[in-house]
């Protein structure tokens, strides 16, 4: 059946974090020490599913380290030929491939100016790599279905562990540790409720919500409906989408909810009664018993995992949501219409 290779790489993501902790720890540790001092702030460029760990990226650095997160707008570097200045930054290049020309010119300008460079990529001969001072690997072997699912959550690994050297944070390191069985968990648990994904067959829109460290969740598992089973869905704060989006609902509109314990979770919970109200037709992913039932199709995750490593785990159901839905339609899930695995952009 098709799907084989995407399932195959989802079912991976376990034993590939353990991996990128277990063999990258000391690489980053070793980094963190050399950039002590170095930049005030982060500019990362990235594209599709790299900018999704880059919005991670944002909540991540902002609440665990104080380091403000700018979004790099590559076009400025390659089409327009007008880059800002990058005092004071560290510039960083998250691409699984580290080959498209936009983002690796980002790169390149960070070091004409003088400042420090990391790469996050899976491959550490790509250009991209080959043009920073420092690269972060990302472990995973081969990813050959054209949806990014490992390079995904082993991109917020890598972010996780810069962040815990940084400030050469034990716990958080501990709970890294974890994440690897939270991970096995949750794949275990979801993947005995695909069957019901059938009942969204016919779907052809959908909204899914996020807020803080889940906002970057709601963008990734929008991206693989979209790409994997040609519905048309949209990524939304909480906050964003009651300032205009929520007046489009109508009775039986799929919303998807990512709410996952910690400082949003009464924002999120708010947001879900709002939408019984509605009587919206509730896919909801969350640690939370009550809100589950509130689900038309509930999609639990494992208790006991502190919020900002609840993104590796949460993306989980949304990726295996995508892949059941494709076949559900009769589409092939490892080679989506219109897409190739390595996409280069200038």
């Amino acid at each position: 059946m098709s799907g084989e290779i995407l399932k195959r790489e989802i079912n991976e993501q376990p034993e590939v974090l353990k991996r990128i902790v277990e063999q990258e720890s000391h690489n980053v540790q070793e980094l963190a020490l050399t950039l002590q001092g170095t930049f005030t702030y982060v500019m990362i460029a990235a594209r599709g599913t790299s900018d999704n760990a880059a919005r991670y990226a944002k909540y991540l650095l902002g609440a665990h380290n104080q380091i403000p997160v700018a979004l790099a707008a590559p076009s400025l570097f390659t089409l327009y030929r007008k880059p800002p200045s990058l005092e004071g930054a560290l510039v960083m290049g998250i691409s699984q491939s580290g080959r498209s020309p936009d983002v690796v010119s980002v790169v390149e300008e960070g070091k004409r100016q003088g400042r420090p460079t990391v790469a996050i990529t899976n491959d550490p001969q790509s250009p991209m790599a080959r043009n920073a001072d420092y690269v972060i690997q990302l472990h995973t072997g081969p990813e050959k279905a054209v949806a990014a699912t490992k390079t995904y959550t082993a991109s917020l690994t890598a972010l996780a562990l810069l962040s815990a050297h940084l400030d050469a944070n034990q716990e958080a390191l501990a709970q890294l540790q974890k994440l690897p069985e939270a991970m096995q968990q949750t794949i275990d648990k979801i993947s005995g409720l695909l069957p019901r994904v059938e009942r969204y067959r016919y779907m052809d829109h959908c909204s899914v919500i996020g807020r803080g460290f889940n906002y970057s969740t709601a963008f990734e598992i929008s991206l693989k409906i979209t790409e994997l089973s040609q519905t048309v869905a949209e990524p939304y704060s909480s906050a964003d989408f009651l300032h205009g989006p929520i007046a489009m609902l109508s009775k039986g509109f799929p919303m998807m909810v990512i709410a996952t314990r910690g400082s949003v979770i009464d924002d999120m919970r708010a947001l879900i009664e709002r939408l019984v109200e509605l009587n919206s037709e509730l896919l909801i992913i969350s640690d939370e018993p009550d809100l589950l039932d509130e689900a038309h199709l509930a999609f639990p995750l494992p208790t006991g995992l502190p919020e900002w490593l609840s993104p590796m785990v949460a993306v989980v159901p949304g990726q295996l949501f995508s892949l059941a839905l494709a076949q559900a339609r009769g589409l092939d899930p490892d080679h989506p219409e219109g897409l190739s695995k390595i996409t280069e952009t200038w």
